[in-house]
């Protein structure tokens, strides 16, 4: 592919500036084909990188798991990390954001609509970034709802394919439901949630489900244990039941643009005592300190 940077740094209008195929260009001016597999198939994978004072967190740890994905679906990397460093660093500096969230998205490209892959592979490559929310200044307070239901998707959940759907159907039942986010069963262990990592706190030790097709490797799950284990914490990765989620002392659900969240109901039934837990408050500290040494690291 052609991987010629081209575009301004200038951004009169403040529309986000995209990468598309080579070409730096707003938004608004983004255009595929509509016989481009992602979106006749969903035949493509995505990462979504977190920024922080225009800082990546955690940048190859990402592209890792990209190039794991792309692998999984038999897709040459169309870049080598050096070449992602410097097209992500170009977007985050070609908008004004300080925290900003990257989505960067491979495609099989073009070709006559066929299940087949095509002889000749071109991919699309597309990246854009938007504002970075904080995660929540009332979770401390409150935390959040959530429910459980059947775990609907396919059995290769760790490759971060564009295919959502089955995690859309997912999280709008939690939503119609008044909860924020549901926790997939599967074959009568809890897995993570439609879109985010899975802890539990169970006589005061961490626990979450290990690494597998059955869930998504989060960046963010990896942080949250590594502290957990720089601060002596009890942690443990090892299979959680659906008896031991209902049992749990703690529920926390993880994603790099959610970061740590604490579940303080599920199936409208309170955790504990309804509130945050002091394991989360330990965590969510530890946590805010990991972002702040990197927004002032040089």
């Amino acid at each position: 592919m052609n991987n010629t940077i081209e575009g301004s740094n200038s951004n009169a209008s403040n529309e986000p500036i995209v990468y598309l195929n080579g070409q730096y260009l707003p938004l608004s001016q983004a255009h595929i084909s509509v016989l481009d597999r992602g979106f006749i198939f969903g035949d493509g994978v995505y990462e979504v990188i977190p920024v922080y004072a225009k800082k990546t967190f955690r940048l190859h740890h990402h592209l890792q798991r990209l190039s794991n994905s792309l692998n999984a679906i038999q897709l040459s990397n169309p870049m080598d990390n050096e070449q992602w460093q410097q097209l992500i660093s170009a977007i985050i500096n070609k908008n004004h954001y300080d925290d900003q969230s990257v989505y960067l998205q491979v495609t099989r490209g073009v070709a006559q609509r066929d299940h087949s892959f095509p002889k000749k592979q071109q991919p699309t490559v597309f990246v854009m970034c938007s504002v970075l929310e904080p995660a929540g200044n009332t979770l401390g307070n409150s935390g959040i709802s959530a429910i459980t239901l059947d775990d609907i998707r396919w059995k290769n959940c760790h490759i971060k394919s564009i295919s959502l759907l089955a995690n859309v159907l997912l999280r709008q039942e939690a939503l119609n439901q008044g909860a924020k986010e549901a926790i997939l069963i599967n074959n009568g262990y809890a897995t993570e949630g439609a879109a985010s990592n899975l802890f539990i706190i169970q006589q005061n030790c961490l626990i979450t489900p290990p690494k597998g097709p059955r869930l998504l490797p989060g960046i963010t799950r990896d942080v949250v244990v590594e502290i957990a284990h720089d601060k002596n914490l009890c942690v443990k990765e090892q299979d959680i039941s659906f008896d031991e989620l209902l049992q749990a002392q703690e529920i926390w659900l993880t994603s790099s643009s959610k970061e740590v969240m604490p579940v303080t109901k599920l199936n409208n039934n309170m955790i504990a005592d309804g509130l945050p837990g002091p394991h989360w408050q330990t965590m969510i500290q530890a946590y805010q300190d990991y972002k702040q040494q990197l927004r002032t690291t040089l």
